[in-house]
């Protein structure tokens, strides 16, 4: 479904992305780690077209080479809006809701380029039964949700636009660990629906429960990856990427 080669990402001056390399099958779950600085954000902003969007305060966009094909097709110099009707959703690191709109409204939004009106509310009560506390709080202005509500909030936004591949970015960032464990058992929920998911997780212990493949992300370059079975037997992965 999704094949990257050789992207390098230039940002603000830096070096972000170094030739990486990613291959993501259809129907898989696919997982990146790495430390903070590594580039794991950089690269779900590359292939979802928001990298390249003009950013308030910033004299230069980042500059990105190398191919991304999702599907066959070359996207890497498509806008975020061509390359979310294309169904590569993108649910982005800390929530970031729409904060003067209710939950219902963001929900609304998230199916925005959507035309298919029917589908969409049919859609709207399976976020609903995925997370019955939002069918709850859809009147409630999302800014006063809490951390963990934002983060249920994100994901179903996310499947209001009905997404061929899910793209999520550290989904259990700032939650407790009882929220943890109710969001990512609803990703595998999504994953189990037919949607294929590419996570970025700094919690190593999350994505190896999850990903059937990972790729291991430092310094902006992709150092291995592979099942984990297979990146377990290597002590130097397991000691000094992995942290086990």
């Amino acid at each position: 479904m999704l094949e990257v080669q050789d992207l390098t990402v230039h940002y603000d001056g830096a070096m972000a992305l170094n030739r990486v390399n990613l291959e993501v099958g259809d129907g898989q779950f696919v997982g990146v780690v790495g430390p903070n600085g590594s580039g794991k954000s950089t690269l779900l902003r590359a292939l979802s077209g928001i990298l390249t969007e003009v950013e308030p305060g910033k004299k230069e966009r980042p500059s990105l080479s190398g191919s991304i094909l999702f599907e066959g097709k070359e996207i890497s110099k498509l806008k975020a809006w061509q390359i979310t009707k294309l169904g590569i959703i993108h649910c982005p690191e800390r929530r970031r809701p729409f904060a003067e709109m209710t939950t219902l409204e963001n929900l609304e939004m998230g199916a925005y380029l959507r035309k298919d009106k029917k589908d969409v509310r049919k859609d709207l009560e399976r976020v609903y039964e995925l997370f019955p506390i939002l069918k709850e709080r859809a009147n409630q202005m999302s800014r006063t949700l809490s951390g963990g509500e934002q983060q249920m909030l994100a994901i179903a936004r996310a499947l209001m636009s009905k997404p061929k591949l899910l793209l999520i970015d550290e989904p259990s960032l700032g939650l407790a660990p009882i929220l943890k464990e109710t969001v990512l058992k609803t990703i595998k929920e999504i994953w189990s629906s037919g949607v294929t998911i590419l996570l970025v997780e700094q919690d190593v212990a999350i994505t190896l429960a999850t990903a059937q493949k990972i790729y291991i992300l430092a310094h902006g370059r992709m150092v291995t990856h592979g099942a984990k079975e297979e990146l377990m037997k290597d002590r130097d992965i397991r000691e000094v990427y992995l942290g086990l």
